[in-house]
């Protein structure tokens, strides 16, 4: 690597360093007590939860914007358990996940069990261009846990077994919910002859 190539990373890293130290000195404010810090500290996480929110909720998206809200005002009375054992984005995620739960567990069912084999075929090569297509509308239509499975893991990064851990379910569950929001997102796209 040469030396601008190592001065550039050098300062990326401090940079990266630096934005944590930050953080973490706002959390550690908050969680004595100070407004402000937590104030920052929503702001910086606020669109990442309303977007997690909103995606989990479906087509209740006046549901979203109090699951934002409960799962701050979660976050601000817990935040002394904080520990910091995770990334504080992380955390407000799990947050968010159980506010949305316990708010839809009145609404729906909880997981409905996808029996049978799972899909495993290889995925297609789609051919360019694609129609244009509204993925969020499409993710809204989906049922409650094959949404809830879909966002977590394909838009969101979660493994299957941390799936597993936040919704309470099975992975076996967590992998059959994905195959069914998979091939119901390809019928609704109109993907299948693709």
């Amino acid at each position: 690597m040469s030396a601008e190539a190592t001065h550039v990373t050098g300062v990326i890293l401090k940079d990266l360093m630096s934005a944590d130290h930050e953080e973490r000195r706002l959390i550690e404010l908050a969680v004595g007590g100070d407004r402000t810090a937590f104030e920052r500290l929503y702001r910086a996480h606020l669109d990442s939860v309303h977007g997690l929110c909103r995606r989990l909720v479906g087509r209740r998206k006046h549901m979203a914007d109090d699951a934002v809200q409960e799962t701050f005002v979660s976050a601000w009375r817990a935040l002394p358990s904080f520990g910091f054992q995770s990334e504080l984005g992380t955390w407000l995620h799990r947050i968010a996940v159980n506010v949305v739960l316990k708010s839809e567990r009145p609404h729906s069912r909880r997981f409905e069990v996808c029996e049978g084999q799972l899909d495993e075929r290889p995925e297609r090569v789609l051919p360019d261009p694609l129609p244009p297509i509204d993925l969020e509308r499409a993710l809204q239509a989906l049922p409650d846990g094959a949404r809830h499975v879909v966002v977590l893991i394909s838009i969101y990064g979660y493994t299957h077994q941390e799936v597993s851990a936040l919704l309470g379910i099975a992975e076996g569950t967590s992998r059959a919910q994905l195959n069914r929001a998979r091939r119901l997102l390809i019928e609704r796209l109109g993907l299948e002859t693709l």
